[in-house]
């Protein structure tokens, strides 16, 4: 398949709550592909649909250490999170050379839409877990940064401007 542009940021797509996937094509599963492509190319560990300007409500996530392990989400959404919080160093290539350690539960229960078109509910833990909460907050229209304080999140956008 292809490696998309990912969009960047401050653009309104990534502000913008994606739409429910009514059911699995041959299109939602192409760009599935392309968004492995994309995560590949970054290298990065998950990647949501409207960070390559598709506003449908679809992941891909990928922690595993040998690759090509990817789990492809349709609607996905947080049924239990853990109590027990992981800190984490979080990017995005929405907005490149900035990151920021996010805490966020170390294990979630998550509903999804499969490739096969079928309702199912999967455990993920550390990396995993954090790669599917950070998707699902693009999918909402939110970004990493938004988990920050306000001084520490204007920070991080004066330093991300000034890259670019």
């Amino acid at each position: 398949m292809t490696a998309r542009t990912c969009i960047p940021w401050p653009d309104k797509r990534l502000r913008t709550p994606a739409a429910e996937v009514s059911e699995i094509t041959d299109e939602i599963r192409a760009t599935w592909d392309d968004m492995i492509d994309t995560m590949e190319a970054m290298p990065g560990v998950g990647l949501g649909a409207n960070q390559i300007g598709v506003l449908l409500r679809l992941a891909v996530v990928d922690a595993s250490e040998e690759r090509g392990k990817a789990v492809r989400i349709a609607n996905p959404e947080v049924l239990h999170a853990s109590v027990q919080l992981r800190e984490h160093e979080e990017a995005s290539p929405n907005l490149p050379g900035v990151s920021a350690k996010i805490k966020r539960p170390r294990a979630v229960t998550v509903r999804f839409l499969n490739e096969a078109g079928e309702i199912e509910e999967k455990d993920f833990v550390g990396l995993w877990a954090t790669s599917v909460q950070h998707q699902i907050d693009h999918l909402a229209g939110k970004m990493y940064f938004d988990r920050l304080s306000k001084v520490k999140r204007d920070m991080l956008l004066r330093k991300a401007a000034k890259l670019r």
